[in-house]
């Protein structure tokens, strides 16, 4: 199996803190790989530092893509926004999309494509709630739709169940696997969930 990502001596350091030191790692192209360890052991870093939000010394090599960087769909662990923001699921789903305000309506296409995202991930009867009425399952399933968006290549998520009760993170996993099967991306995730982990990784960190 040939690699997505390939790091080599990945340094980071913050505030004069060495964070990550001379990490090597293969991330397998097409496989769902997990990033697990105790809290402060970098691993939000590390993905950051994929993402490009952080310097580094090292190499990170897109070896999967040629050598370019390969779209990329990201779900954080939160979303950090006003819950009294009288803002809809769909809004949220169509702002980045269509050129016009949401305040002039929303266009027919760009609706049909984000309820078509939210029906991907279970969460088409979201679409007019506001997105400080969900619950912690459900927000991470509009923002997994968010991130599907992009058509990614590579989809990354950091801790994606925190806070979701046990039910709602089975949904979460079983919609993960179902998409990464049809859409065929390489997904790259931080989970502190052993189960999880050992039900749903194909490779571990």
């Amino acid at each position: 199996m040939s690699n997505a990502i390939e790091c080599r001596d990945l340094n980071v350091t913050l505030n004069r803190v060495s964070i990550l030191k001379n990490v090597s790692v293969s991330i397998p192209v097409g496989g769902s790989t997990a990033i697990i360890g105790p809290n402060g052991a970098g691993k939000t870093t590390f993905i950051k530092a994929i993402l490009g939000e952080l310097a580094y010394t090292g190499e990170i090599t897109f070896s999967g893509y040629n050598g370019r960087k390969p779209r990329v769909g990201y779900v954080p662990q939160r979303l950090h926004f006003d819950r009294g923001l009288p803002l809809q699921v769909i809004e949220l789903m169509v702002m980045g999309v269509q050129r016009r305000p949401i305040w002039l309506g929303i266009q027919k296409e760009a609706k049909a494509k984000a309820m078509a995202l939210l029906s991907s991930v279970k969460a088409a009867h979201l679409a007019e709630r506001t997105i400080g009425a969900l619950s912690g399952g459900e927000l991470q399933r509009v923002l997994l739709a968010l991130a599907l968006q992009q058509d990614p290549e590579l989809l990354i998520l950091d801790e994606p169940a925190a806070g979701v009760d046990p039910h709602g993170e089975l949904l979460f996993c079983e919609i993960l696997e179902n998409q990464r099967s049809l859409r065929k991306y390489t997904q790259l995730m931080v989970s502190h969930d052993l189960g999880t982990v050992s039900n749903h990784a194909t490779h571990v960190i």
